[in-house]
């Protein structure tokens, strides 16, 4: 989405002395899928969601991190780029699901299932849209910049924050009917710069 957020800012200095040792971006992007996935299935289970939150927290940071190491070390790879946008992907609209599910025997039943998939998929739809033009324009030519130095991926902060306010019905709610708009704005801009770009390449 973008490379200079506030949270990017934050977690740069403390990703500088990592540039020149044997850590891969790959490895944190690993990193970031197994405590992604993991957090999937605390909230699944309802287990421990504070444990849940702490693991999904963890890896919203490694999602930066290893974006900030690939290019503090000069290892940005097409390939690196594609596996993170895969984890991104997975974690994203995993947790949203897990949530759903983890919800149905609260207030909101078999409905926050329901709701958890719509949300769920939804990220994934616009994952896919994004995957798409950068398979035909080439890896990191999408971006959305940022306003007032956040992106729209910085909204997978609420997960952790709400599940640790134990808000997560509100939470599941509101991501599935902002999750799906978010889409239709993503495909709408995807299909504008689309448009300019094959009118450039005329």
């Amino acid at each position: 989405m973008s490379h200079n957020t506030w949270v990017h800012r934050v977690l740069r200095n403390g990703v500088r002395p990592l540039a020149h040792t044997r850590l891969r971006p790959n490895h944190v992007t690993t990193a970031r899928l197994v405590f992604g996935l993991g957090a999937c299935g605390y909230f699944a289970t309802a287990a421990a969601p504070g444990i849940g939150a702490l693991l999904f927290l963890i890896s919203f940071a490694c999602d930066r991190v290893d974006g900030e190491l690939a290019r503090l070390s000069g290892r940005v790879s097409e390939s690196g780029h594609y596996y993170d946008l895969i984890s991104d992907a997975l974690c994203n609209s995993g947790v949203l699901i897990a949530i759903g599910v983890g919800l149905r025997t609260g207030p909101l039943g078999i409905w926050a299932v329901v709701l958890g998939l719509i949300a769920g998929l939804s990220v994934a739809a616009a994952f896919t849209l994004i995957a798409r033009v950068e398979l035909a324009r080439g890896a990191g030519t999408v971006s959305f910049g940022t306003r007032y130095g956040v992106d729209p991926d910085d909204a997978m902060l609420a997960v952790p924050i709400a599940m640790l306010m134990d808000w997560g019905n509100v939470l599941i709610a509101c991501a599935a009917l902002a999750a799906p708009l978010s889409t239709l704005i993503i495909r709408g801009k995807l299909r504008a710069s689309s448009a300019t770009h094959t009118e450039q390449a005329r």
